[in-house]
């Protein structure tokens, strides 16, 4: 597919633990790419939809760009917005996109990774787990800490952290869907192709 002078493809890939994960890609449509983007996204979200704009915009400013879809988030396998353990998130991006570098016509290309909210504590993590691997990284409203205004009292942390050995998917914490927290303007969630109402999840 081509939208300006760009391809669009998309394909899945098998993480180790056996999940089919949604990888798509954005490449310029008339020269092979001057540099290699890769997309993190957010917490909620993925990267077809919500960040489709971005790729289409580095990618007609000559960039390749490549994205994944985390574990239980867009059109991947897994328990919606579930995440068991962060490094599998962090895991199956740095799997995927040195897959990507590895191939013989990109070996040779600089390497930058892009990150948005919680998409930019992946890619934190992933320059960590690998700096000399990254030419450098975009990070947009990075989630590096989580505000004291959203947090629960500590002690309902403490017993939380407990409960939820036995119960970790329950959604145990009541809180705004994350889409309606996201967007501060409704035609920009409406724009992305979001709505909470496509992403609203029940336990399990």
């Amino acid at each position: 597919m081509g939208e300006g002078g760009v391809v669009y493809h998309e394909e899945y890939v098998t993480n180790p633990r056996g999940l089919r994960l949604f990888t798509c890609g954005w490449l310029p449509a008339s020269s092979s790419p001057k540099a290699l983007v890769f997309l993190c996204h957010g917490y909620g979200m993925e990267v077809s939809g919500f960040m489709k704009a971005c790729g289409i915009e580095l990618a007609t400013k000559g960039y390749g760009v490549f994205g994944i879809d985390y574990e239980g988030h867009g059109k991947s396998m897994g328990a919606r917005c579930y995440i068991q353990k962060f490094e599998h998130l962090v895991d199956d991006c740095d799997l995927f996109f040195k897959s990507i570098c590895d191939m013989e016509e990109y070996r040779n290309k600089n390497r930058f990774l892009y990150g948005e909210s919680m998409g930019g504590a992946v890619a934190l993590l992933l320059h960590r787990k690998d700096p000399a691997f990254w030419d450098g990284a975009v990070l947009v409203a990075p989630m590096c800490k989580i505000s004291e205004k959203v947090k629960p009292h500590p002690v309902v942390v403490a017993l939380l952290t407990q409960v939820e050995e036995i119960i970790p998917k329950w959604k145990i914490v009541p809180a705004k869907d994350v889409i309606d927290s996201a967007f501060k303007d409704p035609s920009s969630a409406k724009r992305s192709g979001r709505t909470s109402s496509s992403t609203r999840t029940s336990p399990g």
